[in-house]
């Protein structure tokens, strides 16, 4: 063994070697830009002083976020340059690029070397420079980008399934941040395939108590020795608390020689140990450090959290406890107008704590893999994640195959760490089981002790997925999670409340759609949030607890307006719970009330739809969301009676008076005891414009991407919004900071006006930082005829290195624990439970009956046509009480069945089933019997046409592709469940 013995540097044969640790800067400073292909501008020696000079990250067609639709984004060939030198208090052995984000491919050169590519528009890749970079003196990073929607891959001339006009805005360019790493020749690597093919640090838990608070810590890091001589020393492991206490120590010894590759392991037990958990966003710093003769030569800082995690009996388990799931599936590119996806660190952290304080408690990205800086986000505010590596709507074969893989290797090794990753989607349509057992063998590989579930939208009846879910269908299962991936398709602009409030939006106004009317999408605010209640009733009902084949929950499509597909006579989508601004619509606080809790919700939860603001003549319903078991509305103090309730949730009181002063809602429990109580007040004559704003907790910098969000609204003159209010707004503003401005229904959206309206009384414009330029900046708001508002703030400086700079941004962002550790949760409550089927016998097909109860949805039971052979009887195990029957039929979306049902040959059902997304439940009066007959007593009808198409035209699922049309005796059962209250 060869003795290390270290001063300042490691003394070995001779030579002094350096010792110095690991720095790191934000590379995204001093970049010049250039519209259009130049072949010469790669060349160190061209001349780009007439270029625009901008800041990372930065899509060079910014400014149509949301003034152009997503087919128009521009595309071009753009180049970037960056002039740079090397600092001299920095290890420069090694010294790696690494870009978070390339749109859509890119070459790199420097000094005028060729020096790698990127090409799969999505994930980060590496770049090793130490060879081509000057030391000393000035070197040149050219990047030419091509952001073309067909792109094709040099090596093969292939396209790239997830380069979609539908779903991925096209932000071209350098959308996402760069970073610049300075190391010695011994060192950890970094998690970046892409180019590199390194792995990084994997930190795991093992053996994870949740009760006595302990675990194993496992720390897995990738070292190379890039230098001429072996090394001896210790793996040595400090682990930080949320606060920064040092709380466990623990280390490995290692030798690696020279060229050597290797992965070291330490592990270790660790006691008081708070887990991560929804809402609430506990983190650790884990430093991985190479020591040798006492000194550090490397060290990495990992971010991570340890929750304990199950996917099994159709349910997920977080920390030992079962957890429905309830959130939105979010277009990855988050956008917001006039910057797309670039926004500051605390902005993402903004906008996805609002998805937690609606008390969604997952995100699923879809499509594509989100950017690093959302991904830590969700770490930090306690948001889970269903993460996607790119995809469009099928599965694919040979070349595009190929790169989705590989996609899904370089998400997971960089994202391996993230505590609120919990599902890594293979695809957004199904997968064959070949392809799902490549992608598991990729989890297995690279992610074999995340806790992480690996599946893929629909995937209903695979033997290998992890979990599953149609789009916007209701599915069971008792064997692997079923979660829908993007119920609720509706859309609703913020600034229609009803149809009596200006500018009066009637429900299902709108152009058509692929020849579709609007009506069954286009919704008003009030519409909207009722639709929100109606389609989660649907899963609520079959929620964990509900018997042995359960929904595991969905998310709804989306949170906030997107700058995508849409169908309205605006450019954009508008399917958001909040605006493009973030903005809330009255659905965002229906959301509130119905999933705030593990799998029921808190039944203080209240919220009154609408606004009280009305000309004296309007009568009005009234609807109320309260996961009360009653509801009572009172107008100026005196009560107009209890709420019609359905859907669960909702309480509808028709055709109140308006009456100027307060409206009051108030629910009860089932024992007439007050849960809780809202009020909102008439608002008078609009008086003043008021202006609040909000920047990141940990400060405002000069880093030119960090930003100031200003609200502003029109109050009366007892400071109350005026909710009917549309003031047109102008905007003055001076100081060292840009315009981005907000979004409005108007001329190109008012993208970058500085004149807007208020919607429902309030907006939203955004303010970004120029880089190296701080001091104060003072905005003024005013509006005609009413008292105008000004405020002001300080923009802090950074210190820059020769242009690189600690991005201060993203250091100290406050972690969201409100909702608390949540380990005291009630247990699960099982509300029904399945009687198992012992055997059954149909009219006919009876070697197909048992697929009517085989936990198999794409399978079903289906009599020859004929009136007289439309029946099946299930025999239970045993004799039992019955009162519930979940049915899922065929047509589930438009047709009706008049049905007979029979225990023991009493009839204790005659009537017609409804449409629904999924599952229709019989309530029968509760009887004692063990033969359970289904009976169709006379044709189906078509009750709803199904007439809805996707994106590409496709009509949307009914259940199994059959021609039914002209079998007036059909009866088709896909799924029975057989149930008893408990």
């Amino acid at each position: 063994m060869i003795k290390l013995c270290i001063t300042i540097g490691v003394l070995l044969c001779g030579l002094v070697i350096s010792a110095q640790p690991r720095q790191t800067y934000s590379f995204n400073a001093g970049w010049k830009l250039h519209i259009g292909d130049i072949p010469d501008a790669k060349q160190a020696a061209f001349d780009d002083k007439e270029w625009k000079g901008v800041t990372l990250p930065y899509a060079w067609n910014e400014d149509e976020a949301f003034a152009k639709p997503i087919h128009e984004h521009s595309t071009a060939v753009v180049w970037y340059r960056k002039t740079f030198t090397l600092p001299d208090d920095v290890p420069q052995e090694k010294v790696f690029l690494e870009f978070e984000g390339v749109r859509f491919g890119a070459e790199f050169y420097l000094n005028g070397t060729w020096i790698g590519r990127h090409e799969n528009g999505v994930m980060a890749a590496g770049l090793d420079i130490s060879k081509e970079v000057l030391k000393k003196g000035e070197n040149v990073l050219a990047i030419r980008t091509d952001n073309d929607w067909r792109y094709r891959e040099n090596a093969t001339n292939s396209i790239f399934q997830w380069n979609d006009k539908n779903f991925n805005a096209n932000y071209g360019g350098i959308p996402k941040n760069v970073w610049i790493h300075f190391m010695s020749g011994v060192y950890q690597t970094l998690p970046l395939y892409s180019n590199l093919e390194t792995t990084g640090v994997y930190v795991y838990a093992k053996n994870i108590d949740i009760s006595k608070k302990r675990l194993d810590l496992h720390v897995e890091s990738e070292v190379k020795n890039e230098t001429a001589d072996t090394y001896n020393g210790q793996l040595v492991v400090e682990v930080r608390d949320a606060e920064g206490a040092l709380v466990k120590t623990f280390e490995n010894p290692f030798s690696l020689e020279s060229g050597a590759t290797r992965i070291i392991r330490v592990q270790s037990k660790m006691d008081n140990v708070h887990f991560w958990n929804w809402g609430y966003g506990y983190l650790y710093t884990v430093t991985s450090k190479l020591v040798v003769g006492g000194e550090t030569i490397d060290a990495v800082d990992t971010r991570t959290g340890f929750r304990k995690t199950a996917f099994r009996d159709g349910m997920v388990y977080l920390n030992d406890q079962v957890l429905m799931m309830k959130g939105y599936a979010q277009r990855t590119s988050n956008e917001w107008p006039a910057v797309g996806l670039s926004v500051a660190p605390w902005v993402s952290d903004y906008s996805n704590k609002l998805m937690v304080e609606s008390n969604a408690n997952l995100v699923r990205w879809m499509h594509v893999a989100p950017w690093r800086q959302d991904v830590e986000s969700c770490d930090r505010v306690g948001l889970m994640q269903m993460l996607p590596a790119g995809d469009a709507e099928r599965d694919v074969e040979g070349r595009r195959w190929e790169q989705r893989t590989e996609l899904m290797r370089d998400a997971i090794i960089y994202y391996r760490n993230s505590p609120s990753v919990l599902f890594w989607e293979s695809g957004n349509e199904s997968v064959s089981e070949e392809h799902m057992t490549e992608m598991i063998a990729i989890r297995d590989q690279y992610d074999p002790h995340g806790g992480r579930a690996i599946g893929s939208r629909e995937m209903l009846d695979s033997k290998l997925a992890e979990y599953g879910g149609e789009m916007l269908y209701i599915n069971k299962s008792a064997r692997h999670p079923m979660i829908a991936t993007e119920y609720m398709r509706d859309e609703g602009l913020r600034k229609y409340w009803d149809e009596y409030t200006y500018p009066f939006h009637k429900e299902g106004e709108g152009p058509l759609y692929k020849g579709n009317d609007a009506s069954d999408y286009n919704r008003n605010q009030d519409q909207h949030a009722i639709e929100t209640v109606r389609r989660w009733w649907e899963y609520w009902k079959v929620r964990p607890g509900t018997g042995k084949r359960v929904s595991s929950g969905g998310v709804n499509i989306i949170f906030s307006d997107s700058n995508t597909h849409y169908r309205g006579k605006e450019n954009y989508r508008r399917s958001g719970e909040v605006d493009a601004m973030r903005i809330p619509k009255d659905a965002y606080y229906a959301h509130q009330v119905m999933w705030n809790g593990w799998i029921d919700p808190d039944p203080k939860g209240l919220h009154i739809i609408g606004h009280w603001n009305y000309t004296t003549d309007t009568k009005k319903d009234i609807h109320v969301v309260s996961a009360g078991e009653k509801v009572e509305l009172f107008v100026n103090g005196q009560s107009v009676g209890f709420g019609d309730r359905s859907y669960q949730f909702l309480f509808t009181f028709p055709q109140i008076t308006f009456m100027a002063g307060e409206l009051k809602a108030r629910s009860y429990d089932g024992n007439n005891n007050i849960l809780n109580e809202q009020i909102i007040q008439t608002a008078g004559e609009p008086y003043r414009v008021k202006l609040n704003y909000k920047h990141g907790d940990n400060g405002l910098y000069a880093d030119g991407n960090d930003m100031v969000l200003v609200d502003v609204e029109v109050l009366d003159k007892e400071r109350r919004r005026c909710p009917t209010a549309t003031h047109m707004i102008d905007f003055r503003w001076d100081g060292p900071m840009d315009w981005r401005g907000g979004i409005a229904q108007g001329p190109n959206n008012y993208i970058l006006s500085e004149s807007l309206p208020v919607e429902a009384g309030v907006n939203r414009v955004m303010l970004r930082t120029r880089f190296g330029e701080a001091g104060e900046v003072k905005i003024h708001a005013q509006a005609n005829g009413l008292i105008a508002d000004s405020l002001g703030w300080e923009v802090s400086p950074i210190s820059d290195k020769n242009g690189l700079f600690v991005k201060n941004a993203e250091i100290g962002l406050p972690l969201n624990l409100d909702r608390g550790e949540g380990l005291k949760e009630e247990p699960l409550k099982q509300r029904r439970i399945t009687l198992p089927i012992q055997k059954v016998q149909a009219g006919t097909n009876q070697e197909m009956a048992t697929a009517s109860y085989d936990d198999n949805e794409l399978t079903d039971w289906v009599n020859d046509g004929t009136l007289q052979n439309a029946w099946i009887e299930y025999t239970l195990a045993k004799k039992s009480v019955i009162d519930e029957i979940d049915l899922k039929l065929n047509n589930f979306r438009s047709r009706s069945y008049p049905l007979q049902v029979f225990v023991d040959d009493k009839l204790v059902f005659d009537g017609n089933t409804e449409t629904t997304l999924g599952y229709y439940t019989l309530e029968i009066p509760r009887t004692e019997g063990r033969r359970v007959k289904i009976q169709l007593k006379g044709s189906s009808v078509v009750a709803a046409e199904n007439q809805h198409a996707e994106i590409g035209g496709k009509k949307l699922d009914d259940g199994v592709a059959r021609d039914d049309i002209g079998a007036k005796g059909r009866l088709s059962i896909i799924e029975i469940d057989i149930h008893k209250k408990q």
